[in-house]
């Protein structure tokens, strides 16, 4: 990002056209990676990412690789700049990827092999990285093809999830912060949720009738919910967000976790809704063999999770993201499992 760009605010940035980056953008990068006598021949930017782009590079021998691009053109949120003392802040950069990935390699979990990183600008205008290209299909593709076939790729992410999830840290929060020694905003994981989730509820009924008529009740749930959760120090390490869009499988069908970024060390629970709620039906294949789940905080963090997953993609439809209807089903599903789960 040049001085230019620094100097623009997230609602003029909605406004510029944007580029995705050509095979010229990308050749000094992919260079530098891969080395001189290889020619890159074409470049994609693949659908899905918000936060960065994702570009799958071709090479002359037919061999590809994938680049990852941290730049304010390519996010799709404008969500400025990032606190990382808040373990909810917008989880995106290069120094958040590299954390994270050192820590999933250190723990043994599976993650695209980093092969190049340039944090310096020397070879693009702004952070990037370019990782080994998995061939294999997504979880989320697995499932909708051949939900038969996903029955072992689902229980071999459950055994990743165990050795995740065996995981711990000293104090929640980022894992770019928290393993450098630093510490999170807030006394609690439960408190940090129960302010999210309510700041939620105030965003969303300012957006939609229906959770304007229902603030209250969404309100004191939470108040409710929160006040049922007993304190607890175990601070676990999870993805944050990982839905079966966010895990590949290799060719052989074992599960590598992508979109890597917001991990932190956090209670499982979290974890655990976000997985209720992606997988579904399928979701009992993933439920924990080595944790005991705090049903108080599951209750909590189900309804905090519907709420954010409410306001969140709102959020993102503010802008310019290209694929809307996607982001305006995910609201319109969650909006209403929220207001089922306080209905009279």
């Amino acid at each position: 990002m040049d001085e230019g760009d620094a100097q623009v605010k997230p609602q003029d940035r909605r406004r510029r056209p944007r580029r995705a980056l050509t095979p010229a953008d990308l050749a000094p990068l992919t260079r530098a990676a891969l080395g001189p006598a290889r020619t890159l021949t074409a470049v994609i930017r693949l659908r899905g990412g918000t936060k960065k782009g994702v570009y799958r590079l071709t090479l002359d021998d037919d061999s590809t690789a994938i680049a990852y691009v941290w730049s304010a053109d390519e996010d799709y949120w404008d969500a400025g700049p990032s606190d990382l003392r808040d373990p909810f802040s917008h989880a995106t950069g290069y120094h958040l990827f590299a954390a994270s990935h050192a820590r999933l390699t250190a723990a043994g979990v599976r993650t695209p092999r980093l092969l190049y990183a340039d944090s310096t600008h020397a070879h693009l205008p702004a952070d990037a990285a370019i990782v080994e290209d998995l061939p294999g299909e997504t979880l989320e593709d697995l499932l909708a093809r051949d939900p038969h076939a996903a029955t072992e790729a689902l229980h071999r992410l459950a055994t990743l999830l165990d050795t995740l999830h065996a995981c711990t840290g000293p104090r929640f929060g980022k894992v770019a912060l928290v393993d450098n020694g630093g510490s999170s905003y807030g006394g609690s994981c439960e408190q940090r949720v129960t302010e999210g989730a309510l700041r939620d509820v105030d965003e969303i009924a300012r957006r939609d009738p229906r959770a304007a008529a229902a603030r209250e009740a969404l309100a004191d749930a939470v108040h409710t919910l929160a006040a049922e959760v007993r304190p607890r120090e175990r601070h676990t390490l999870i993805h944050g967000e990982l839905g079966p869009d966010h895990v590949r499988l290799t060719p052989d069908g074992h599960p590598v976790l992508i979109d890597v970024e917001g991990l932190l060390y956090f209670d499982v629970e979290w974890e655990h809704a976000f997985l209720e709620i992606r997988f579904g039906p399928r979701y009992a294949a993933l439920r924990p063999r080595t944790l005991d789940l705090d049903e108080h905080r599951m209750r909590l963090y189900r309804l905090a999770m519907h709420l954010s997953l409410v306001a969140g993609p709102l959020r993102l439809l503010d802008g310019d993201f290209p694929d809307p209807e996607p982001m305006r089903a995910i609201a319109e599903n969650n909006l209403r499992r929220a207001l089922e789960l306080v209905a009279p």
